[in-house]
């Protein structure tokens, strides 16, 4: 039996390639600062770390969230709307947190991104499992 889940694999590809970007950041940081473990002195590499470990704290959950929804039968235009708005999202808390260190438009875009897909999600589920329920 095979399960189809085009939206979520979208969206999890997306974030794999934004992950990956992330991830060499942090990578080609170490190299030009010879730091193996931790940040060192570098807040290059300390913001890069957190930005990486940030996308790795929440990403993975949502993505499952998603999944989920797409296997209940949500809709893709509800699919989409979340997917879309979390990759958007998490692009722009990279960048807001590139920028400064402190409040940015990039970083709140980014942080109320991903808090409007974790609550749409967690009302979805709660609203399905009511129904499924009653």
């Amino acid at each position: 039996m095979t399960v189809e889940l085009p939206i979520s694999m979208l969206y999890a590809g997306l974030l794999a390639l934004l992950y990956f970007v992330l991830a060499a950041l942090v990578i080609r940081l170490r190299w030009r600062d010879r730091v193996g473990i931790g940040t060192g002195e570098s807040k290059d590499l300390e913001v890069a770390v957190r930005i990486h470990g940030n996308f790795a704290e929440y990403v993975p959950f949502l993505l499952l969230l998603l999944v989920l929804m797409e296997l209940s039968g949500a809709s893709g235009m509800l699919l989409h709307t979340v997917g879309g708005l979390l990759f958007v999202a998490r692009v722009c808390h990279a960048i807001g947190l590139r920028m400064s260190i402190g409040p940015s438009w990039a970083r709140t875009v980014g942080v109320l991104g991903t808090f409007i897909v974790l609550l749409v999600q967690a009302g979805y589920m709660l609203g399905y499992a009511m129904g499924m329920l009653a």
